[in-house]
């Protein structure tokens, strides 16, 4: 078994070379980085999506914007679109799961706000409406999928493709990258 644990924590390890050594993945994190700190300087928010394990990451990343990550700061406009469950089982049940975020995007949605969806295949329909929606009130979409990027390669404005088809490799990766960006989100509107 301790090579089978040391075996996953080298797959871990390894994904997130490959993500260290992509200049232009580095180049993105730092765009997106930039693009959610001018979001809030100019009064928007930055809701987040995704399902069962990249909701939990997306309710995480929100909670770091919202709270805090490392300073005792001003909360910043940010939330998970999932967290009703009234809500969610309510449009789920009328009008179909696909259009639980998609909503909540027309309802929410300003320009100049920033929806990011987590979805390690890309091809989750709840988040490929959302971003279309949102495209069409000038929200700045930006998912977080895995290599491929599937369907949300057509309709993010920018994209994080983490090198990897293993989700909980995936998973792993884009909360490292979240923390990265919320971080230094924090460093450029605080410090």
């Amino acid at each position: 078994m301790q090579n089978q644990i040391s075996d996953i924590l080298q797959r871990s390890i390894d994904t997130k070379r490959a993500i260290l050594n992509d200049v232009r993945l580095i180049e993105t994190i730092e765009h997106i980085t930039k693009i959610c700190t001018d979001c809030f300087n100019n009064g928007g928010k930055v809701l987040f999506c995704g399902n069962g394990g990249s909701a939990a990451d997306a309710q995480h990343l929100a909670a770091e914007f919202s709270g805090r990550f490392y300073s005792d700061r001003d909360p910043l406009f940010s939330e998970a679109l999932h967290v009703n469950t009234s809500y969610l089982t309510a449009v789920g049940n009328d009008y179909g799961y696909e259009y639980v975020y998609s909503r909540l995007i027309k309802a929410k949605g300003n320009p100049g706000d920033v929806l990011i969806g987590l979805s390690t295949s890309g091809n989750s329909q709840n988040i490929v409406k959302a971003f279309e929606q949102a495209q069409s009130q000038e929200v700045i979409c930006i998912g977080m999928t895995g290599a491929s990027g599937g369907l949300l390669n057509d309709c993010s404005d920018h994209i994080i493709r983490v090198p990897s088809d293993d989700t909980p490799r995936i998973q792993e990766c884009h909360i490292t990258i979240g923390h990265i960006i919320c971080e230094l989100v924090e460093k450029n509107i605080f410090s």
